[in-house]
Parts: C-alpha cells; structure tokens; sequence
C-alpha cells in the first residue's frame, strides 16, 4: 500500500503540468501526506480541469478509511464501479514513500522520477455526509503491480498516468471501464530513482522540506 506521499511543488508548476484551469482552495507545498489529511486533487468539470481539496481517504460503510483502491479487485465492489465509471480524479504527486525493511531495522525510502518531476496518479473521489449531513469530499489512489523498483517494498504501487492517459482518465464522456483498464499499468521502473529519507516523515505532523531531502543510510535506520 502506498501511505504516504509529496506533492512538493509550487503552484505554477502544478498548474501548468496539468493544464489546470481553475483552483479552489488556498494551494501550497505539501512534503508529507499521510491518510485522512486533506490533498490537492484534479478533476474535469464540463470540459474544465479544476484543482481541489479532498480528505486522502474514504470512509466506507464497509470498514476503515480506504486510501488505496486495488485495481484488481475494483471492479468486484459495487461502490468503486459507480466511482470509475463517474468519479475520476488525478492525484498530483512527485514522490511516495516506503518503507523497507531489514531484519527488525527499516529505513524509509522515496521514490521520484528520474527529474524529480512532477506525475499524475488516477484516483476516485466520493462524497460523504457526516451525521450532520455536512458534505465531506474524499478521495482514493488506484493501485496496480508494483515494478521491480518498487517490489523491493510492496507489491503495489499506484497508477501513474501518462499525459494522454489523463486526459482519458478525465474524459467525462468515458464511462466504460473497459476502455481504462488498460492505461492503469505498471509504470517503467527504469524512469524512477528511489533513496532514503528522515523518519521523520513516519510523524504526521512533520511536513517540511527535510522530508524530501536525500539522507545518509546510517541516519535513516529505525527499529521497525
């Protein structure tokens, strides 16, 4: 599962890269998003792209909050199949995290594109009413295969969309699921880099520039 990640970019960059038209809440700089805090999330409004504010994670009737959703099983859940056929989102990212582990010893690793650029991750949204019937947006990852990179910590990693592939992923006029499996696939391990990280970033309060920067291996080793 992938339970953290970055979108450590300024506004313009993120703008730019996907093409967005209108933004709608107060944007910056995010080292370390860990599941139920809110995220920068892309959506396609007639015929606009719009970036928002969701809450990473859904709080399904079913169980606990639901950051990740598997693609291999999506399809099997009446909920996601409503959500994929009408409730895409892209989640705007430059790194997640792992942790790998050694023994009873872990370091937490980040992985980036080889630039260290920005990329777009396919994800769902729903929205949720509280017990005061108060709207609570949230949103999901799409996950796929991990590639041989990322398989050295999990055996999933989320779906990285190419520029074409988020603009079918957006298409509102696209409601077959058949036609989006496809472009959920694993994404070329040789385009990323993965290096360690402060444990800090395992602290959901810590959300600074230090998250993101390379560390030596010997400081990053914790008691797993």
């Amino acid at each position: 599962m992938c339970q953290r990640y970055s979108v450590a970019a300024d506004l313009p960059v993120v703008q730019e890269h996907f093409q967005v038209n209108r933004v709608m809440y107060y944007y910056r700089n995010r080292y370390n998003i860990s599941p139920t805090q809110h995220a920068p999330v892309i959506l396609q409004q007639n015929g606009e792209r719009i970036l928002d504010e969701f809450r990473w994670g859904f709080i399904p009737y079913w169980g606990k909050d639901a950051v990740n959703a598997d693609i291999r099983t999506v399809h099997e859940n009446p909920s996601y199949r409503k959500m994929i056929d009408r409730q895409r989102c892209v989640i705007p990212c430059n790194g997640f995290y792992y942790w790998k582990i050694e023994g009873k010893k872990a370091y937490p690793i980040r992985v980036v594109m080889n630039d260290q650029s920005m990329f777009g991750v396919a994800g769902l949204y729903e929205v949720w009413r509280d017990t005061r019937g108060e709207p609570l947006r949230t949103c999901t990852l799409v996950m796929t295969d991990a590639n041989p990179l990322i398989g050295d910590y999990d055996n999933r990693m989320p779906a990285i969309l190419s520029r074409d592939d988020m603009d079918q992923w957006l298409d509102e006029k696209t409601t077959d699921i058949r036609e989006l499996y496809p472009i959920l696939r694993t994404y070329e391990a040789d385009e990323m880099r993965a290096y360690p990280v402060s444990p800090l970033i395992n602290n959901n309060s810590h959300d600074s520039l230090d998250c993101i920067q390379e560390m030596d291996l010997q400081m990053a080793w914790v008691k797993h």
